[in-house]
């Protein structure tokens, strides 16, 4: 039983009991326990959450993307401004990436107006950042690797010639 397994299925079902991990892998409900604490304590598994699409909520919030161009400085480079910029609650997701850009941030806020304000009065007043873009989130399609809202139920696309 590797690893990776009991994270593959964890992954797909953060509800699977560890004796169905166990069924599913042929191997002793007590092997997959000691596993899964093992990862949880050597944190490997941070947490578990349910994908939820918020599009069938009644209320929503407002994401966007950010794309961030930083000057690093000091000894901590990208990752001292990175954890800077992660510590703010608006920030969801924060990515080191290539490209023109070097950070990018999901942020989520009650309303444009407070992404506007995160924007203007907490990312561009932070020592470092040079420049940001940011895109409006208009719909998710698909998140950790689920179908939101209609799928095609798993259908092909028909492709034509």
């Amino acid at each position: 039983m590797e690893n990776n397994e009991i994270l593959g299925l964890l992954t797909k079902d953060a509800r699977l009991s560890v004796a169905e991990i166990a069924s599913m892998l042929g191997v002793d409900a007590g092997d997959v326990e000691m596993r899964i604490s093992e990862l949880e304590k050597d944190g490997v598994i941070l947490g578990y959450q349910a994908v939820v699409d918020e599009s069938k909520l009644p209320e929503t919030c407002v994401k966007a993307i950010i794309e961030v161009k930083i000057r690093p400085s000091g000894t901590d480079g990208f990752d001292g401004l990175a954890r800077r910029l992660a510590r703010f609650s608006e920030v969801e997701s924060l990515y080191l990436v290539s490209g023109e850009y070097d950070l990018e941030l999901e942020v989520h806020g009650a309303s444009l107006g407070d992404v506007a304000s995160f924007v203007s009065g907490k990312l561009a007043t932070t020592e470092g950042v040079v420049a940001s873009a940011t895109r409006f989130i208009l719909k998710k399609y698909k998140e950790t690797n689920r179908m939101l809202g209609d799928d095609n139920g798993g259908e092909r696309l028909k492709i034509s010639p």
